[in-house]
């Protein structure tokens, strides 16, 4: 999904709660230039990091709650693997739409995946939110329109199936 929207490799992407997970190695592996990686572990960052090796110095690591990030720069694609469904109060998911707002140029896009309505409702020991693609468009509002969406079971390690959510929104205004 993120290959669809960010079209030039220079495009600015951030992977908004990317830890310890291997996207920032295939995003460098597809030739992307311009990657950020934010994460309230400093240390999910720093597996990632010294995973990298040399490469990581090419990657600017964000240490940081995605409710309160403030970027240097706006990004094209903001992605977020599984960390929207972890805001289960309105202030926080407000806080996280004003970081997105702040982060996402006009023309942007947003990549979200999240727990589907099907899904659990509790993960790592903690409650989490639901979402189809009409729940997380009824979020965002209209300043973000639904490009595409897609419903799949996602097998954790331990073998359970988790059904996921996955939408792609764009900001045009």
């Amino acid at each position: 999904m993120i290959g669809a929207v960010a079209l030039g490799k220079n495009s600015r992407i951030i992977d908004v709660g990317g830890g310890a997970s291997l996207l920032v190695d295939r995003l460098l592996d597809q030739g992307y230039v311009d990657v950020m990686v934010a994460d309230v572990s400093e240390a999910a960052l720093g597996v990632a990091r010294t995973r990298l090796g040399d490469r990581g110095d090419r990657v600017k690591w964000l240490a940081g709650d995605a409710r309160y990030l403030r970027l240097p720069e706006q990004v094209d694609v903001w992605h977020d693997r599984a960390v929207f469904h972890f805001l289960t109060t309105e202030t926080d998911r407000h806080a996280y739409l004003d970081s997105l707002r702040a982060a996402l140029r006009v023309g942007g896009y947003v990549v979200i995946a999240t727990f589907g309505l099907g899904g659990p409702d509790r993960c790592s020991g903690l409650e989490v939110e639901r979402y189809d693609a009409d729940k997380l468009s009824e979020f965002l509002g209209p300043e973000f329109e639904l490009v595409q969406s897609l419903q799949k079971q996602h097998l954790t390690p331990a073998g359970a199936a988790q059904e996921f959510t996955y939408a792609v929104f764009q900001r045009p205004r």
